[in-house]
């Protein structure tokens, strides 16, 4: 649902979303080449990242459902709109649209990593699935070693759907991929129940 302190469907409390421009090149590849965050997002085979992958990359986003910036607006205005990742929602094939699923995909750069933003991204990346989007269904998959965003999927309400078994060769050993799901109506009462909170903390 929109962000109630500014009225701006593109604002969360800390961060702003906007869509892809082409002088964004150089900021994906710098994702790109972030070693920890593609390890974290993307199962091909590890190698330097070009400037044709950081093209690929800014194409998958601009063809998504939603594919945005995530940016981290200046505290003043001398300072610089900083952009610190994206994140997107997969495409709705034409002959697949009408079961509504789509699947979440975050890049975070690391040196924004741990401070709650992912969490909010993805928070008000629900938002707009479910009330914008009329999705039914939001997934999202987590390599096994990523202990962190597992636990973070968990916390935000995603249910563990799935699991397949040893799907990725990583560090020298087979990894699984687990798959989570979060329903229109599971988000629908989360958002009940956090309602809720927030009048018994003001009643």
């Amino acid at each position: 649902m929109p962000n109630m302190t500014t009225n701006d469907p593109f604002r969360s409390p800390r961060l702003a979303y906007r869509l892809v421009e082409p002088d964004d090149e150089a900021f994906f590849l710098k994702m790109q080449q972030d070693p920890i965050a593609l390890r974290n997002s993307n199962a091909q085979i590890f190698k330097p990242a070009s400037k044709k992958d950081a093209r690929d990359f800014m194409k998958a986003v601009e063809e998504a459902l939603l594919g945005v910036v995530i940016l981290l607006p200046s505290p003043d205005s001398v300072s610089k709109v900083i952009s610190i990742g994206v994140i997107h929602l997969s495409p709705l094939r034409q002959d697949l649209a009408h079961h509504r699923f789509t699947e979440i995909g975050i890049n975070i750069l690391k040196p924004y990593q741990n401070k709650g933003y992912g969490t909010e991204a993805i928070n008000w990346a629900l938002d707009w699935a479910f009330q914008t989007a009329g999705m039914h269904r939001v997934g999202i998959c987590v390599f096994e070693f990523n202990d962190g965003a597992r636990r973070l999927y968990e916390r935000l309400g995603f249910k563990q759907e799935g699991v397949s078994r040893e799907m990725f060769w990583h560090a020298g050993r087979w990894w699984d991929d687990i798959q989570f799901g979060m329903l229109d109506r599971e988000w629908r009462e989360m958002q009940k129940n956090k309602q809720m909170g927030k009048n018994k903390l003001f009643s």
